[in-house]
């Protein structure tokens, strides 16, 4: 029986949705921009990369001709340079937004078509019974920030308050998303994950999609830096993904990085989260070695997304890029005669563009395997398409939205 690897490059978009001059985003592009900046030499950093964007086996696959069916054009160094050896297109998003809880859902077969709760982008952002309900509830002095902002950039700021004071670091973005920042050892880890349980429920009746655990390390006098014990809480998908139709089969699900947190750790399986894209590769890798017949290894990558999208840092996301493409073998090497592996992506996170937050963009869709033909399977109307062929690839019944390529 087959079995079916799904990796998510987080927030690797390549060119902007149909739609995406109403988010604000026409013209963004993930891929496209770091490809041209790589070669404008705005991707050179000492130390770590230099030159044109280089991504030769995911090239092969036909990435940069996705892109092309995404925007037009080839990003620069990406055209193949002999025979695709995979299945190759774009995806647009249906769900309204551009975070990563609809972006995953729509994949597994369950688009968000109620649009999610947003804070406002003044000062303070969150309403004022949401904070006291917060502070009340979660035995708080108060909260600090409670405003849109990235994530690095208010820590420095607030981090030394937050130890003299106890309090927490509340802040937004464009999102659907309530972030909390504490201090692991000052405020203690254990309390962050509970006070953002309480503001999950909070939140609830705001539609906001994400409350976000951020926990940090370090002092004022040598500065902070953020740890890998975040934990997202997430709201329940609102109908039967594809992991839940193969749990109510009976079926092996192996969730790898924040998949689990997600979907709300519902019908996930065995649930992995190392920190850091390699070693989330590693174990989505060895998991998929042991995997049983029938059976899905479900893969996040959300360094692309968290440490370079976010910062705006071209050089680093480049290199990111350059790390998994060199993977690509050792994905190959664990694919068996009937295994389909699918490479895709939630929405984009252009490093080049204004502010730092996601940006909304079609999405490249790589599909391979021992016995998967290669070739143009087009523009997909809706990222569902992907949940609805690893479906069918795995011998499940049609799910409630999209349809296999």
């Amino acid at each position: 029986m087959p079995r079916a690897l799904l990796i998510v490059l987080d927030s690797v978009g390549i060119g902007g949705a149909p739609d995406a001059e109403s988010y604000g985003d026409s013209g963004s592009d993930t891929l496209g921009h770091i490809a041209e900046s790589c070669v404008a030499g705005r991707g050179d950093r000492a130390g770590l990369r230099a030159g044109p964007l280089r991504l030769p086996n995911l090239t092969a696959l036909g990435l940069g001709l996705a892109a092309r069916g995404a925007t037009g054009r080839i990003p620069p160094n990406l055209a193949p340079t002999g025979p695709v050896t995979g299945a190759y297109g774009h995806a647009a998003e249906t769900a309204a937004g551009k975070d990563t809880p609809s972006g995953h859902w729509e994949m597994a077969g369950v688009p968000v078509r109620e649009p999610w709760g947003h804070f406002p982008d003044t000062v303070p952002a969150f309403p004022r019974t949401l904070v006291e309900d917060l502070v009340a509830q979660a035995g708080l002095p108060g909260i600090l920030g409670d405003r849109h902002a990235a994530g690095t950039a208010i820590i420095e700021e607030h981090g030394a308050e937050h130890i003299r004071t106890g309090r927490p670091i509340c802040y937004t973005s464009a999102d659907s998303v309530f972030q909390i920042a504490a201090h692991e050892e000052h405020f203690g880890l254990e309390r962050l994950y509970e006070t953002c349980r309480v503001a999950r429920d909070l939140c609830d009746a705001y539609r906001v999609g994400r409350v976000i655990a951020r926990p940090f390390v370090g002092a004022p006098e040598t500065g902070f830096r953020r740890t890998a014990n975040r934990r997202d809480y997430a709201v329940e998908p609102p109908g039967e993904t594809l992991l839940n139709r193969l749990a109510g089969q009976g079926r092996a699900v192996v969730s790898v990085g924040k998949i689990g947190d997600i979907f709300a750790h519902r019908a996930t399986g065995r649930e992995i989260k190392p920190a850091g894209n390699a070693a989330c590769l590693d174990a989505a890798l060895a998991a998929f070695r042991d995997l049983p017949d029938g059976g899905l290894v479900f893969l996040n990558l959300v360094d692309f997304d968290t440490e370079h999208g976010h910062r705006r840092d071209v050089p680093g996301y480049a290199a990111e890029l350059e790390a998994f493409d060199a993977r690509l073998p050792d994905i190959h090497a664990v694919l068996r005669a009937d295994d389909l592996c699918v490479v895709t992506a939630d929405h984009g996170n252009d490093p080049t563009w204004t502010g730092t937050e996601h940006t909304r963009e079609q999405v490249p869709i790589l599909a391979f395997g021992p016995g998967i033909a290669p070739g143009p399977i087009g523009a997909r109307p809706t990222f569902a398409d992907i949940g609805a062929t690893v479906a069918r690839h795995l011998g499940l019944a049609p799910l409630g939205a999209g349809q296999a390529w």
